[in-house]
């Protein structure tokens, strides 16, 4: 696959990823959606790394980061899901556009990495204030507090789990890397669905079943390997668009796909979060003028 399609699809896959969380839980409990699809992810990645013939580390900070993703991913993709009944699709997307930000004040806490400036504090402040600004409730808001809440958490404890896993420091393959987080995690998402649900559905609905298939090869496997592929042939800058890009159309598409209201108060508190987010990765995205300023000047 080339760079610019590769691309494409990760911009497609993670504008859509939170619409499907919604569809995969119809006829079924969230908790079910969630084991299936993890399911799935296992049994793909499995056989990948067995055609390619790459056994799975077992080293001991190998294990450290399977254990630390795993319970991390529990936890998070638990409250996600949850909160997909109880939030609108696009929220989902707009809030862990949070996660760079977070995982930012994160490693300057614990990994002793250089302070943020006074544009990514001013950003990161904006941010917190477009986060406000979505959890005040109007008029026909159709979004939980409660939900709200447990969409936040699971925001933050993923990006503690980025924060902690590269202070461990392994050097795992990302495959691998998935892999072994999901071994661990699975076992705790049948639990959850043992106390949750703890019987099979009689029948999923075409829509239901189709989404939890596209988040299992997608969502989980085949879009996490080709963003460290586009991040390997591309600079960062043009790979941190991705986190800009991804809230708006989830936004558009669960309005025009799935009928989701979006009042000013929604759009006012999505836009503050997203031009924080543009503020914190300012350097990054400044680089990317001088390449377009070359490129209209060549006859």
């Amino acid at each position: 696959m080339s760079v610019p399609a590769a691309y494409l699809v990760i911009v497609l896959t993670w504008s859509t990823t939170p619409l499907a969380i919604q569809w995969s839980a119809d006829g079924s409990s969230f908790a079910f959606a969630l084991l299936a699809r993890m399911t799935l992810s296992v049994a793909l990645a499995s056989l990948i790394l067995l055609a390619w013939r790459r056994p799975l580390p077992m080293d001991a900070r190998a294990r450290r980061v399977y254990l630390v993703g795993g319970s991390s991913l529990l936890v998070a993709m638990g409250l996600t899901y949850w909160a997909a009944g109880h939030v609108r699709s696009g929220l989902i997307s707009v809030l862990f556009g949070l996660s760079p930000l977070m995982t930012a004040v994160m490693a300057v806490s614990w990994l002793g990495e250089k302070g943020l400036d006074r544009r990514g504090v001013t950003g990161i402040g904006l941010a917190i204030a477009g986060l406000a600004v979505i959890f005040l409730q109007g008029e026909g808001g159709g979004d939980s507090l409660l939900g709200l809440a447990a969409l936040l958490l699971a925001v933050t404890v993923h990006s503690a789990n980025l924060v902690v896993i590269k202070r461990i420091g392994a050097d795992t393959p990302p495959l691998a890397t998935t892999l072994g987080t999901l071994l661990v995690a699975l076992p705790g998402f049948a639990l959850l669905w043992w106390l949750v649900d703890g019987h099979l559905p009689a029948a999923l609905p075409t829509r239901a079943a189709a989404s939890i298939v596209y988040l299992g090869v997608f969502g989980s496997v085949l879009g996490f390997a080709l963003y460290f592929y586009v991040l390997k042939h591309l600079p960062a800058s043009r790979v941190a668009l991705i986190t800009l890009m991804t809230p708006v159309l989830a936004l558009l598409l669960g309005h025009a796909v799935n009928g989701e209201a979006l009042e000013p108060r929604v759009w006012l508190g999505s836009a503050m979060i997203l031009i924080g987010l543009a503020l914190h990765q300012w350097d990054t995205l400044r680089r990317l003028w001088p390449r377009r300023r070359a490129a209209q000047a060549v006859p």
